[in-house]
């Protein structure tokens, strides 16, 4: 098999290359990566459970230094592994939730301890 997925046909009305001065051609070069002009992440996973089984589906992409990458996959995942991600999520959202409702109750006046005026 060759390493070449198409093949080269011969036909009488062939077109051959033709030189390209180099002033007719601009060059685009990719933005200096000190100051990108534009460039983003996008990321999502989900997790699932069906029949019993795991699932796990993951997708990726992102624009950088003028590249656009792009990443799938999809997979089966142990079910003991999606309870414990689950469990740590649940987690992880009560703790934050938590943390945020404290630093609101400062405003509360009753969450200051009340001392008598002394005279």
């Amino acid at each position: 098999m060759s390493k070449y997925p198409l093949v080269r046909t011969k036909r009488g009305n062939e077109r051959a290359l033709r030189k390209v001065e180099d002033d007719a051609v601009d060059v685009l070069r990719p933005a200096s990566s000190a100051h990108p002009f534009v460039s983003f992440r996008y990321s999502y996973t989900e997790m699932s459970v069906q029949g019993g089984k795991a699932h796990v589906k993951s997708r990726n992409a992102r624009f950088e230094d003028g590249k656009l990458t792009s990443e799938a996959f999809e997979g089966e995942l142990d079910r003991n592994l999606y309870d414990r991600a689950v469990s740590d999520a649940q987690r992880y959202f009560a703790d934050q939730t938590a943390l945020f409702l404290k630093s609101l109750s400062l405003f509360l006046p009753f969450s200051r301890k009340h001392t008598p005026d002394r005279d």
